[in-house]
């Protein structure tokens, strides 16, 4: 388990929006945050694990596979942002990997922890989920407009990419 430490390095982040200082103190101590070293992999595309990650400090590379060994980066996340909701909320596997660009610090939470302060804080509970439904909001969102801006391309080149 982390400590109140990891106050300050959660009150910035997506996942404590809305929250009272009271309850971003009970994250926190659910919490464990590290530091990561270069290219370390947080997590691996197929794997599952039931935490959630919230990058305090830093930056990490969403990547995926694409055959032979090889990588693309999908996305690169900062601080404030999180990652693993899908496995977190759903048990699903992850799909893709989060690698350590430079030295991040990442804080996560178990979701057995988590679900335990239901019985004392239930609308901590009602909020961070409100939080991670927005944020998978914004990666449809996002998605949805890359897919838009790449049909564009493709019909602007009249099927030649």
């Amino acid at each position: 388990m982390g400590d109140t430490d990891n106050y300050t390095d959660l009150r910035g982040s997506r996942l404590t929006s809305g929250l009272s200082d009271e309850q971003v103190e009970a994250l926190a101590g659910i919490s464990l945050c590290r530091k990561l070293d270069d290219n370390e992999k947080l997590f691996q595309e197929g794997e599952t694990d039931d935490a959630l990650y919230v990058i305090t400090s830093g930056k990490m590379a969403v990547t995926r596979n694409v055959g032979g060994g090889e990588e693309v980066t999908l996305h690169i996340l900062s601080a404030g942002e999180i990652a693993g909701e899908m496995g977190f909320v759903g048990g699903r596997p992850h799909s893709a990997s989060m690698r350590a660009i430079g030295s991040p610090t990442v804080c996560s939470f178990n979701r057995a922890d988590f679900e335990a302060l239901v019985e004392s804080d239930p609308w901590l509970v009602y909020r961070v989920m409100k939080n991670i439904v927005q944020v998978g909001h914004d990666i449809l969102h996002r998605m949805n407009a890359q897919f838009v801006e790449m049909s564009n391309y493709i019909s602007h080149q009249h099927g030649r990419y």
